[in-house]
């Protein structure tokens, strides 16, 4: 069974990184963003943020997570259903294949990769009332402080303008997850932008 960590220190990152190197599957959660957990396997692990490949209850692989330290509540390591996971996921064929030395060491290098991995990424960034908000698109262009990206709405609409979204404001990157996956393919490829003010998108 997996030993429940309290998070207190900076041993979260050599907790991680063990995980990492005996491929055993984690589980975490992050209490003051949402209920429930993400289970999976560690990708990778920088100094602000952990990558994380991520299985879902139907052990189905759910995409990839990219998180940022300080909002890990807790962690089993390795998750307590860990060798039960294992074995399913053999059975179903699926190999968690993580990206090799994915930067984590800050958000402006995330977003960069992430978009060269996938084309369109989840932005999740942090509201007034600390709850996560997600907007779905593809990068358009980085500036100093921040980024412009073209969204697809929950209705996978693409918009004519492209949005603006801060480093500071993001919280959590996701890559390859099952309804961004979705938007895209009902949304089809992105019409060319109008020119404009960048504005605020349509959260998911």
């Amino acid at each position: 069974m997996g030993t429940i960590i309290e998070l207190k220190t900076t041993g979260q990152r050599a907790q991680l990184r063990e995980a990492q190197q005996k491929q055993h599957l984690v589980r975490l959660w992050r209490g003051e963003l949402e209920h429930g957990s993400f289970c999976g396997y560690v990708g990778g692990v920088g100094r602000e943020f952990l990558l994380l490949w991520v299985v879902g209850d139907g052990i189905t692989y759910d995409g990839m997570y990219v998180m940022r330290h300080r909002d890990i509540s807790e962690l089993e390591a390795p998750d307590k259903h860990n060798d039960f996971m294992q074995k399913a996921l053999v059975l179903k064929q699926i190999l968690p294949q993580p990206p090799h030395a994915f930067p984590l060491d800050n958000i402006r290098d995330v977003i960069q990769a992430a978009s060269a991995m996938a084309t369109v990424i989840g932005v999740h960034v942090d509201s007034e009332d600390e709850a996560e908000v997600c907007y779905i698109g593809r990068l358009v262009s980085v500036e100093e402080d921040g980024f412009n990206m073209q969204e697809i709405t929950p209705d996978a609409e693409w918009l004519h303008e492209a949005s603006f979204f801060a480093w500071d404001e993001v919280s959590t990157v996701t890559i390859e997850d099952g309804y961004a996956t979705s938007l895209l393919a009902v949304a089809g490829a992105p019409p060319p932008l109008v020119q404009g003010d960048s504005g605020v998108g349509r959260a998911h």
